[in-house]
């Protein structure tokens, strides 16, 4: 609305400084035209920078977990105090022994349930497999403060809408042009899976240090959430109002075709912004997981368990201005009416924002930012009208 307010102005300032009529010296003083306006994004997806609230070096209980849970955070290459790699031991100790010919649990005749594991038999798991407290001791958590995830991003894909166009010539060559039109819903496609790097190291209890020594190192990508799974990420609402000063070539009444080229800025705003349902139900698990892992129960946010906080997720884009430059033509049907189309490019690019939030506490428990490449190649055909 700003932009069409400046271009009215400058138009009306011109007519009363030059004392024209409309048609004086053979050209029309205003056009407007409607037609078919097709983007078509040529960006490629930048990485997402994600921070969270975990600062490097917290420590947090781990408390009671699941065998597998426990299992999966040991870092492969952990040695156990007799040099042999802890997580196939480990794995021995907790997982219930299975066949080896197919690979299933053995089923115990009388229970009709798994054979205990020898983590149960000693009393380091109870029977649904959750290791106790007393085992799994104090983790120190590293790598979950900040990291850039690559080969993940978000693309712009290609709209189809409504383009209206709103020219004051200067003279017969030279006019501003307004470029609008119905603003449009775009898809935005995601690239790649977002993956949360835990490292650091567990300190577990007195009852299995002999065998585990005083420390355990972990080390596992959690899977958070898989952008590209999805057919989209997210939609937004488009709204990329034009100014280009443009020089026409050829002269009024004597070249019905008049090719001309142009130049100017687009503003850019987003709104209406819309996250995939299962993408931002990734997201609110993510952030009970680092709630857990605030409140002392690493072990539930391995787990996947509901924190003390309620989540919301919260996403935003940034505005944007960005050079524009056309080329194009119009074509004369008679002496009001004409044909016109043009080619566009825009070196457009914003910034995403998406924040997971405690709303309990108002704590933001996870910052993840990513720069949007759109840069347009936009064509417009339509027909217009001189007065």
């Amino acid at each position: 609305m700003k932009l069409g307010t400046l271009v009215v102005s400058i138009a009306l300032l011109g007519a009363t400084q030059s004392g024209f009529t409309a048609t004086e010296g053979g050209f029309k003083r205003f056009s407007v035209s409607a037609g078919w306006l097709h983007v078509m994004p040529q960006g490629k997806a930048n990485p997402f920078n994600i921070n969270t609230a975990v600062a490097k070096g917290t420590k947090s209980t781990v408390g009671a977990i699941s065998a597998g849970s426990f299992l999966n955070a040991i870092n492969p290459d952990a040695k156990l105090t007799t040099g042999e790699n802890a997580k196939e031991v480990l794995n021995m100790i907790f997982d219930n022994p299975r066949d080896s010919d197919t690979g299933e649990y053995i089923i115990d005749p009388d229970t009709g349930k798994p054979v205990p594991s020898i983590g149960q038999m000693l009393g380091f798991a109870d029977a649904n497999n959750i290791v106790s407290s007393e085992i799994t001791g104090v983790a120190t958590i590293d790598g979950l403060d900040q990291w850039t995830q690559n080969g993940t991003g978000l693309e712009a894909e290609d709209v189809d809408t409504l383009g209206l166009t709103l020219n004051y010539y200067i003279n017969d060559n030279v006019s501003l042009q307004l470029i609008g039109g119905f603003p449009p819903k775009v898809d935005i496609k995601g690239v790649g899976e977002i993956t949360a790097p835990l490292s650091g190291f567990a300190v577990p209890g007195d009852a299995v240090k002999p065998i585990t020594g005083d420390m355990l190192s972990l080390l596992k990508d959690i899977p958070i959430t898989n952008l590209g799974a999805q057919s989209k990420a997210a939609t937004a609402r488009a709204w990329t109002p034009v100014l280009e000063a443009q020089y026409q070539f050829g002269k009024s009444g004597v070249n019905k075709f008049r090719p001309y080229v142009g130049a100017g800025l687009m503003y850019a705003y987003f709104n209406d912004i819309k996250l995939n349902g299962q993408i931002e139900s990734d997201l609110i698990v993510a952030g009970h997981m680092i709630q857990n892992v605030l409140d002392n129960k690493a072990g539930a946010a391995l787990d996947g368990k509901i924190s003390s906080g309620e989540m919301r997720v919260k996403v935003d884009a940034d505005d944007a201005i960005a050079p524009v430059v056309t080329a194009g033509f119009t074509y004369d049907l008679n002496e009001n009416w004409y044909g016109v189309a043009s080619v566009s490019y825009a070196k457009l690019s914003n910034k995403a924002t998406i924040n997971v939030v405690n709303q309990t506490t108002g704590a933001e428990l996870i910052h993840a930012t990513t720069k949007i490449d759109i840069d347009p190649i936009i064509t417009y055909l339509g027909v217009g009208y001189r007065f």
